[in-house]
Formats: C-alpha cells, sequence, structure tokens
C-alpha cells in the first residue's frame, strides 16, 4: 500500500501549528537557554521530544482514550500537572540572576544533561491537554483504516518535528547576542519566567476534557 502522503501532511502541519505556539516547553527551553547553556537547552529540547514518543504510544495503544474519558484519571494527570508546574516557577522565582556561566568540570556537565533531559521530558509528558491533543489529531485527522505501522512513523515524524523546532530555539537564545539582552534584565527574567509558569500552571488546572 502506498504511503498516505496527503494524511501524513496535514498531521504534520496541525501537529507544526501546535508547537510553534509557546507554552510550558518553550518557557522552559527559552529558561535553559538563558540560565544554563545551548547545551542544556538542547538536551532538554531532547527530553520533550522523546516524551511525544510516549504520548503518541499510548495513544496508538488506546490508553489515551481511557485517560481522555476518564474525569479521575485526568483530573490527577491535571494536578500533577499543575504542581510540577508550581514548583518550576518556585524554582525561577527563587534562583539567582542569571548571568554567563563559567566553565565547569565535565562530570558536572555530564549530570547537568541528565537533569536537563528530564526536566523536559517531564514538562511535556505531565502536560494533560496534550493527551487531549494527541486524541484529537488521530481522532480527526488519521483514518481507521491506516496502519499501525504508518502511524509508528508518524508519531517518530512528530518528535524529530519537535525536537528540530526547539533546537532551532535553543540555538538562537543561546546567541551570544540574544544572551546578553537576557543578562541585562537581571532578577526581573526570574520574576516573568517565574510567573510564567504559575499562569501556566493556572491554565493546566482549569483544562477541561471536551
Amino acid at each position: 500500500m502506498d504511503f498516505p502522503w496527503f494524511e501524513f501532511a496535514g498531521l504534520m502541519l496541525a501537529f507544526g501549528i501546535n508547537a510553534v505556539i509557546p507554552g510550558a516547553d518553550f518557557a522552559t527551553v527559552l529558561r535553559q537557554s538563558i540560565v544554563h547553556d545551548r547545551r542544556a537547552a538542547l538536551f532538554t529540547s531532547a527530553g520533550i521530544a522523546t516524551s511525544i514518543l510516549v504520548h503518541g504510544s499510548y495513544t496508538l495503544l488506546g490508553v489515551g482514550l481511557i485517560v481522555g474519558q476518564s474525569l479521575l484519571l485526568f483530573n490527577i494527570l491535571k494536578w500533577i500537572g499543575a504542581a510540577y508546574l508550581i514548583w518550576l516557577a518556585i524554582s525561577a522565582l527563587r534562583s539567582p540572576p542569571p548571568r554567563p556561566p563559567e566553565a565547569g568540570d565535565l562530570a558536572g556537565a555530564r549530570r547537568g544533561d541528565f537533569a536537563a533531559f528530564g526536566l523536559g521530558f517531564l514538562t511535556n509528558l505531565l502536560n494533560p491537554k496534550a493527551v487531549l491533543f494527541f486524541l484529537a489529531l488521530f481522532t480527526s485527522l488519521v483514518s481507521a483504516h491506516t496502519g499501525g505501522d504508518v502511524k509508528v512513523i508518524y508519531v517518530l515524524a512528530m518528535s524529530l518535528m519537535l525536537f528540530a523546532w526547539f533546537a532551532l530555539v535553543s540555538i538562537f537564545f543561546t546567541t551570544p547576542s540574544v544572551r546578553q539582552g537576557f543578562f541585562r534584565f537581571g532578577r526581573w527574567f526570574n520574576r516573568v519566567t517565574g510567573i510564567t509558569f504559575i499562569l501556566l500552571a493556572v491554565r493546566v488546572a482549569i483544562a477541561q476534557q471536551h
């Protein structure tokens, strides 16, 4: 059977539009880019992209449908996600002003890689709207006759697209001139990002099933 390129293009277009809309993922990558460095931002981006594989997998297995239809499960995920964003907000508000990082040891950088990856992974994984978004995508844009192997390709492509997007975001915001502009904000950068995470937590907390 020929590959359904038209269906694939529609799915990727819808996913791409959603990906570039600023949200918790964007705020997290931005903060990693300014407070840490390009390496940390890229590992965070990889964590976000890997989380997409999890969302895609449980959607294809039908678990996403169960969560989407269960008010209890949805609310549990919703409040965990909101609590995680509040934790990120508190961490941002309590952090010292961002400044150019000093050269550190290689072992510390390696440990930081795992933490940065985990940060991106959890930020995306604990977003309850991602569950509903994947359900909506595959329900409305993917035919019931599309093979499972093709759907796996769809999920892999979405993961790669998301990593590519946030890699570009990471590269842009770690450009020296751009970073210096953020450094001049000092503590205001932490306050703005902290408040942003709080607003995102509220947005998650009031999310409703459709």
